[in-house]
């Protein structure tokens, strides 16, 4: 299949990387062509812009920050949207606003293009190993012509329905969940080693009874042994998507109290240890919080 790549921070290049490995032809763009050089070397065509990378390809996938650098690289003469042919596919990977999905969608289709939604849940290592859980919104022909793409980026998808928009809103739902997991252990391991019980030793009960999935066993640890640099997800986009996610609670009149506290303790952890710290380092906060 020929594919355009189009972002290539720790995520993207990841996934571009196993599509290179599942011998798709895969043409890649960033804003920084640097970080394109491994997968040139791996069999990769480096364009010199997105409306290039998307020009003749039967998908073109996005995996970038926000809603603002995706709007970057779509609008324009050189943009993706220029490139896209009709009938061509646009799969958006990137955690975005439903207001942004919903109008791109739009977009997308009053030029005969395709577009669909397909958020990824999974840090750095799972992409790497193509292991990531997606999340896949839109029509059900578009699904299956992005099966191929899905296949060498994830163990499962998900399709939850036919409006692209509805895979974003299940991705924060599921990222605000998330946080708030961090935020209960990190208090819990608070509490308890002010009481004299090693955070270690907590973990071990909680995982090995009630508390037996992947976030408690992979956030938890990471609250234990305070590696919250490099940060595999940047506490900046955690800080975005927990935003967004306010934005969506607003406009549905959801009240959403604990996601108003996480926020505050992602600021003030971005505020007092800096903006490349891993978004689980709201458990430093906590702890300094709780005087430890």
């Amino acid at each position: 299949m020929r594919i355009g790549y189009i972002g290539l921070g720790n995520m993207g290049a990841a996934i571009a990387g196993n599509l290179l490995k599942a011998r798709h032809e895969v043409t890649v763009w960033n804003r920084s062509a640097a970080k394109a050089r491994s997968l040139v070397d791996a069999g990769a065509i480096l364009a010199a812009t997105p409306k290039e990378a998307a020009s003749g390809k039967g998908a073109v996938i996005t995996m970038l920050a926000d809603d603002s650098a995706l709007d970057a690289v779509l609008t324009g003469e050189t943009g993706l949207i220029a490139g896209l042919d009709k009938g061509a596919l646009h799969v958006s990977m990137s955690t975005i606003s439903v207001a942004t999905a919903e109008r791109l969608t739009e977009e997308h289709h009053s030029r005969g293009q395709r577009f669909m939604c397909a958020p990824v849940f999974g840090r750095p290592e799972a992409a790497a190993a193509g292991k990531l859980f997606i999340v896949a919104g839109g029509d059900p022909a578009d699904i299956e012509l992005a099966d191929p793409v899905f296949r060498a980026a994830g163990q499962r998808v998900f399709a939850v329905g036919k409006k692209p928009s509805a895979a974003n809103l299940v991705k924060l739902c599921g990222n605000f969940m998330i946080l708030s997991a961090i935020e209960s252990m990190a208090e819990a391991m608070t509490l308890a080693e002010k009481g004299g019980v090693q955070k270690a030793q907590l973990l071990e009960v909680l995982t090995g009874s009630l508390f037996d999935a992947p976030v408690f066993h992979n956030y938890g640890k990471t609250l234990v042994d305070g590696r919250f640099r490099p940060a595999g997800f940047a506490a900046p986009l955690g800080l975005k998507d927990m935003r967004l996610a306010g934005q969506s609670a607003e406009t549905l009149r959801v009240p959403m109290p604990l996601l108003g506290l996480l926020r505050d303790h992602l600021l003030q952890t971005i505020a007092v240890e800096g903006e490349d710290i891993d978004w689980s380092g709201i458990g430093l906060t906590i702890a300094k919080n709780g005087g430890l």
